[in-house]
């Protein structure tokens, strides 16, 4: 157990990490998204601002590097 904590503190501390998280989700940080979040939008209002504004543009979350970066602090290779 006393292992498996030092690894997550080595993980949630992780700048590249912290950096690719804020940009994964950087659409709850203003606009629609953040009035969402805080509760001052409904489900159906967003759905209604998705449906005027059509597909958003395909970015990638990147996941492969999140599970690398992962790996590399639970297999002690950084």
């Amino acid at each position: 157990f006393a292992r498996a904590l030092l690894i997550a503190e080595r993980i949630v501390n992780d700048p590249r990490l912290k950096e690719l998280r804020d940009k994964r989700y950087a659409s709850f940080a203003q606009g629609p998204g953040r009035e969402f979040e805080a509760g001052s939008l409904r489900l159906e209002q967003l759905c209604e601002i998705a449906l005027a504004t059509g597909e958003p543009k395909q970015i990638s979350g990147k996941q492969e590097l999140v599970e690398n970066l992962i790996n590399e602090h639970m297999f002690g290779l950084t």
